[in-house]
């Protein structure tokens, strides 16, 4: 270990030279008057001694102050290291006390950041807990709400059975729909860092992506388009699989909120040398303020009742925020209640 003893050193350096001082001074006041020395051997006498006693008075109240301080000191670590080892007792134990001080705080603060991180997430998955529990409940009951109708008596009318039926399929679908996203998050979750990359032409993307969900599109009258004509293809870096799911899922979301007759509309466009910017833009009903700060949230709906009539899993937004993420870029969101949303992307432009 390494220790630092500046401040003791000063302090036991004026310790001891006030002591040298006070016994030189009685010595030579004693051999004075009492002791008949020659000149020249009290010089000498008076000489020896007061090195002696520098010397001695220097090592004593230095081993003196170490000791007391040290100890003290190295309690104080060693109560509070149990806490983090990583922290404190990696560190060399320091007698200055105003370093101590600093230590300490900075000790303190850091496990301060610690407990209110670990508060955060403990809410937070009480609050997904209870939204996965809320959302696999309903369509459970309702899978087993039809079941049990259908083995009271009501399957032998086959009009009742085969619509009851049909509804079962609807909430099984939806369990399915559910967990395949869980299970998706955990995915990206765990390979986070380790997505494999390629380089692919992002308007052909979002033209299939247009062409999978046109007909969901034309249920509401929502036009899909890009906000101009791109005549060239625009080379990007990434998972190819991984960005048309967030394609699809932001597109999804604008139809899903989108209003009949409305429009979701594309734009791609650098912004920086190595940078391009994907812009989904609609004239849906829009975010309330309040809602955007927890919109990529698990589970959270901005709308309880409408989202869930409308279907998903509630996890989109969730998966959508991982997958950029994963490719260490941003997504960003842009919102006015009632005129429409904004979601844009950044993404690496292809390396030739």
């Amino acid at each position: 270990m390494n220790f630092n003893f500046k401040k003791t050193y000063k302090f036991a350096l004026v310790s001891a030279l006030y002591i040298t001082l006070f016994a030189t001074g009685f010595v030579c006041l004693l051999g004075y008057f009492f002791v008949k020395f020659e000149t020249n051997n009290l010089i000498l006498i008076t000489l020896i001694f007061s090195i002696s006693i520098y010397v001695f008075a220097l090592f004593m109240m230095q081993y003196r102050t170490e000791k007391f301080i040290y100890q003290r000191v190295k309690k104080l670590y060693e109560e509070i290291s149990f806490l983090d080892t990583n922290s404190m007792l990696n560190r060399p134990i320091n007698s200055d006390l105003s370093q101590i001080t600093t230590q300490v705080q900075q000790f303190a603060t850091e496990k301060k950041r610690e407990i209110e991180t670990l508060n955060d997430r403990e809410e937070f998955r009480r609050e997904f807990l209870g939204n996965v529990s809320h959302e696999l409940k309903t369509p459970l009951f309702t899978v087993q709400g039809y079941i049990s109708t259908l083995l009271d008596g009501a399957m032998k009318d086959k009009v009742i059975r085969k619509k009851y039926l049909e509804r079962a399929e609807k909430g099984v679908e939806r369990l399915i729909y559910i967990v395949e996203d869980l299970d998706t998050i955990a995915k990206l979750e765990i390979s986070e860092g380790r997505i494999e990359m390629t380089n692919f032409d992002i308007i052909n993307l979002i033209q299939g992506v247009f062409d999978l969900l046109e007909m969901k599109a034309n249920k509401k009258e929502i036009m899909l388009s890009f906000d101009s004509k791109y005549h060239k293809p625009i080379m990007v870096l990434g998972n190819y699989e991984k960005i048309q799911q967030v394609v699809t899922n932001l597109v999804e979301n604008s139809i899903k909120y989108g209003k009949i007759g409305g429009s979701t509309e594309i734009g791609v466009e650098e912004v920086i040398s190595s940078k391009i910017l994907i812009n989904i833009k609609d004239n849906g009903e829009g975010i309330e303020k309040q809602n955007i700060s927890r919109l990529f949230e698990r589970f959270y709906r901005v709308d309880k009742s409408g989202a869930r009539s409308e279907g998903g899993s509630g996890l989109g937004l969730a998966i959508v925020k991982h997958i950029i993420e994963a490719h260490n870029e941003r997504i960003y969101v842009e919102s006015k209640f009632g005129f429409g949303s904004e979601f844009s992307f950044t993404l690496q432009k292809a390396i030739n």
